[in-house]
């Protein structure tokens, strides 16, 4: 058998040194490619050992834990033994995770003669299995369980920076109460030209038992002044009083209007705070606001200034009485 160990130290220098380069990504730490590319020629260094006999006695667990130490130290430095402990452990989640992959993916594209074929028993009866994996579908793989693993994480990342920002919204027009969760979007300065009220947006679908029954699609389809016209029969559309027109400049697509509803009341929780108006119209959105679902409103901030300064009032009021 020929063993190219140029080419498997050249191999494992690129992933150790893209583990090492996830693993400061997840725990935000500072670059430094000298260091990256001297602790991944220490980890490629110790699995060329392999292939010297005489170093054999190098492969048990503690001298691999301890690569990884002195790995992690060169790649990260030692700032305290919480932030050591932190990198350590990112750095084998993700180590943990590629391997999954890469084992994973294999096991997807087997056929059931391969998975048999490398299943052996040994004398004493025992049970065990054989993987052949190639170094050109190890690699290959790799990335892609590194890029999806990124993608993950960054997912999650972004939920929970959303998540701050979530709100409960309550709304109220006659008997008719909708409920949903809201995002509290800073950059949101709609408010009605006439009375100066703040504009909260609501997915249409929300009102989808109140609306005439084509109305989402012709939402999506038509101008929004062309519908208020079609409804001002009272028995199509019940709530025709409430109509709104209130314009906007969409990006890149000049002044548009949106259709928006006048409501009873209006609640919004935040972080166990209501703030109960009547000062707001709801405008009615004809898509998805968020495609994973995770709000389905978008609050005008000016509505979240009335919980704070309510919540300023009531602290004001305490330390005064």
């Amino acid at each position: 058998m020929v063993v190219y160990i140029d080419l498997i130290f050249l191999m494992n220098l690129l992933i150790d040194a893209s583990l090492l380069l996830v693993t400061a990504w997840i725990r935000k730490q500072r670059i430094k490619v000298w260091r990256i590319a001297a602790s991944a020629t220490v980890g490629a260094a110790y699995v060329v050992m392999m292939f010297l006999p005489e170093l054999s006695f190098l492969f048990t667990f503690l001298v691999k834990f301890s690569f990884s130490v002195v790995m992690l130290c060169i790649a990260f430095g030692y700032a305290s033994l919480q932030n050591y402990l932190r990198n350590m452990g990112a750095f084998y989640m993700v180590n943990f995770a590629a391997a999954g992959g890469i084992l994973g993916i294999h096991y997807l594209l087997q056929n059931s003669g391969e998975v048999w074929s490398g299943i052996w028993y040994s004398a004493s009866g025992g049970l065990g299995f054989s993987l052949e994996i190639g170094s050109i579908f190890t690699v290959v793989v790799f990335f892609i369980v590194i890029i999806w693993f990124r993608m993950v994480v960054s997912s999650k990342r972004s939920i929970e920076r959303i998540e701050t920002c979530l709100a409960e919204v309550k709304v109220r027009i006659e008997d008719k109460t909708v409920l949903c969760t809201g995002l509290v979007d800073t950059g949101n300065q709609l408010k009605d030209p006439l009375t100066r009220w703040p504009v909260m947006v609501m997915e249409a679908s929300l009102w989808d038992q109140v609306l005439p029954g084509d109305f989402l699609h012709k939402l999506a389809a038509e101008q929004a002044d062309n519908l208020i016209m079609e409804w001002s029969d009272e028995e199509l559309f019940p709530w025709r009083d409430r109509l709104r027109l209130v314009p906007y400049r969409g990006i890149n697509k000049g002044s548009q209007f949106m259709i928006a509803l006048k409501p009873d009341e209006v609640s919004i929780t935040r972080e166990g705070r209501m703030m109960t108006t009547k000062r707001v119209l709801i405008g009615l959105d004809g898509g998805r606001l968020s495609a994973e679902l995770a709000y389905r409103a978008i609050i005008h901030p000016a509505l979240i200034e009335g919980i704070e300064e309510a919540e300023e009032d009531y602290l004001l009021n305490t330390s005064g009485s």
